[in-house]
């Protein structure tokens, strides 16, 4: 099911797909034209969630440019379209969510994160000492973080990165929407971000166009 669809006037697209359809009713939704090669597609993949993302994702695609496009992926497993025509990032979550950014000329990065408690117990391994966590709603906090290092991950086709010592997050009192500031420390650029976020009841979104 279509949950959000926005075009900002920067000229990104941005979209949220919620999981609801069974695999025949996502194929369904599809170009006639695609839906031969989704099925070839995901004969091979053995997971049902991986299935339901997959299909879902394209879905989700064609609903945001009411165009057939095509998803490839480069050799280190980073998405693009075959025609080049926009610029894509592309985040999941099990059996659940897809959101999907887009832009043709700009980069782009976008994670969404189911809310959980289970990020409490790993967040010393991506938030450093010199980070600010507010202890009134933590596990959120915690949880941006970890999402908003994610879309600058994604964003800087580099290799070896520690969300730890390589990205910081300025310190920020989260909202239900808003704006965080953040470096990263692996490059000589010392790249900026700007990461826009939405907490919402259950899963929180985060988004930046360079």
């Amino acid at each position: 099911m279509l949950q959000r669809k926005e075009n900002f006037d920067d000229g990104a697209v941005l979209g949220v797909w919620s999981i609801t359809e069974s695999i025949a009713e996502l194929i369904d939704l599809l170009p006639k034209s695609q839906q031969l090669y989704a099925r070839e597609n995901i004969a091979n993949i053995k997971s049902k969630h991986r299935i339901l993302e997959w299909l879902a994702t394209r879905v989700l695609l064609f609903n945001l440019l009411g165009d057939e496009k095509t998803i490839v992926k480069n050799s280190v497993g980073k998405p693009y379209l075959s025609d080049n025509s926009f610029n894509i990032s592309i985040s999941h979550t099990k059996n659940k969510l897809v959101a999907i950014l887009l832009h043709k000329q700009r980069v782009v990065g976008v994670d969404i994160e189911v809310i959980s408690d289970r990020v409490t117990n790993i967040f010393n391994r991506f938030i450093s000492e010199k980070e600010f966590t507010d202890t009134t709603q933590t596990t959120i906090h915690q949880l941006l973080h970890w999402s908003a290092k994610e879309v600058m991950f994604k964003m800087m086709n580099e290799n070896e990165i520690n969300f730890k010592e390589h990205l910081f997050i300025s310190p920020f009192y989260p909202l239900k929407k808003g704006i965080m500031t953040a470096q990263e420390f692996k490059t000589e650029r010392r790249q900026l971000f700007r990461i826009y976020y939405e907490v919402h009841p259950t899963y929180v979104l985060t988004w930046a166009v360079c």
